[in-house]
């Protein structure tokens, strides 16, 4: 499976948090060969399951990362235009001008405006525009807007992945598209290595509004230990400290009390028995991610985290480099196919 393609298939769908059906259906579609069970539990995680060789009743890892992205929400209708708020950390200083999907009765599209700023105070064209100065226009007069949209529809962005140069690709929601598609990559790769573990691969739901699929799907799957995958903040013209990574040096390991030692320990061997670039990624409170909810399920799950570095991380532009989805889906099948019947975390585990 050629990773660009793959990222510009899933950059590319439509899933907003709590309105995840169009990307669902695609990774449905991508998986469906991959594995020996789908399905969709009342939340709206996929869950994926490839069956173990090991004799029974054999544990299982969860890996998961979030579909899910950034969007609006319509709040009012004034005079055929429409009025929206945030869902998740959908950011407002690049909102205008942008392209959109208006999912109302049917889809339309439309435009982020505001008033022009040569009309605006001078105090108000060094602000960034609040909510309420905002505006949707799909060109229709408010009576027919009105029968076709309505307060509480769905607004996503729409922007193409475009390949840049240095083998770089930057698109919309690859946070954390970009996840997905190393789920997929492992998937297959799974499918040519032997694993004695049951392995769930689940793309959650509603993670950019507090982690909720990976709340649910871990209680639900019930694992012995699991990863998260999600994004980290890559190096950029105007931040390269501390915390930011180099696109192109291979995924980002999370350390510190959200992630168990063991885990970490196990995916840092099987990153230097494939040879791949790892980072070290300390987060000393909440990571912010899947992995939070997940490790506190039910009597709490050994869990660890591995971030992809995106720049301009929440912005229809984000930006990274394939190379390192590929790493991750690999290192994730070696991880995988390295988990022996009788393994398990234990805390009595030397420290990664």
């Amino acid at each position: 499976m050629e990773t660009v393609p793959l990222l510009k298939q899933l950059s590319e769908a439509t899933g907003p948090s709590g309105r995840e059906e169009p990307v669902r259906a695609l990774i449905q579609s991508l998986w469906q060969p991959l594995v020996d069970e789908l399905r969709t539990d009342a939340l709206g995680n996929l869950i994926a399951l490839r069956r173990g060789d090991g004799s029974e009743p054999r544990p299982a890892v969860l890996l998961a990362a979030h579909m899910d992205e950034v969007g609006l929400l319509v709040t009012g209708i004034e005079r055929g235009f429409l009025q929206v708020a945030a869902i998740g950390g959908a950011d407002r200083r690049v909102l205008p001008g942008l392209e959109v999907i208006v999912h109302g009765r049917r889809d339309l599209p439309g435009v982020v405006g505001s008033r022009p700023p040569h009309v605006l105070r001078e105090a108000d064209r060094k602000q960034v525009l609040p909510w309420e100065k905002l505006f949707v226009d799909v060109g229709l007069p408010h009576e027919e807007l009105c029968q076709l949209v309505q307060v509480g529809d769905i607004v996503s962005l729409c922007r193409p992945l475009v390949e840049l140069k240095g083998g770089l690709v930057a698109g919309k929601a690859l946070d954390d598209r970009a996840s997905v598609a190393a789920l997929t990559l492992m998937l297959e790769t799974l499918q040519r290595r032997p694993h004695a573990w049951d392995c769930y691969a689940v793309a959650t739901v509603q993670e950019e509004v507090g982690l909720k699929g990976a709340i649910t799907a871990a209680y639900g799957v019930a694992p012995q230990l699991a990863v998260a995958l999600d994004v980290t903040f890559a190096r950029q013209a105007d931040d390269s400290g501390l915390g930011t990574f180099e696109l192109g040096k291979g995924p980002a390991l999370g350390v510190g009390p959200n992630f168990h030692p063991a885990v970490v320990k196990r995916l840092r061997q099987s990153a230097e028995t494939q040879e791949i670039p790892l980072l070290t990624d300390p987060a000393p409170g909440a990571s912010g991610t899947d992995a939070w909810g997940i490790q506190v399920a039910r009597e709490g799950i050994p869990t660890g985290l591995l971030s992809i570095p995106v720049r301009y991380m929440h912005q229809p532009v984000e930006v990274l480099a394939p190379r390192d989805v590929e790493r991750t889906g690999r290192l994730l099948a070696a991880f995988v196919a390295g988990l022996e019947p009788e393994y398990r975390p234990r805390w009595e585990d030397e420290p990664a």
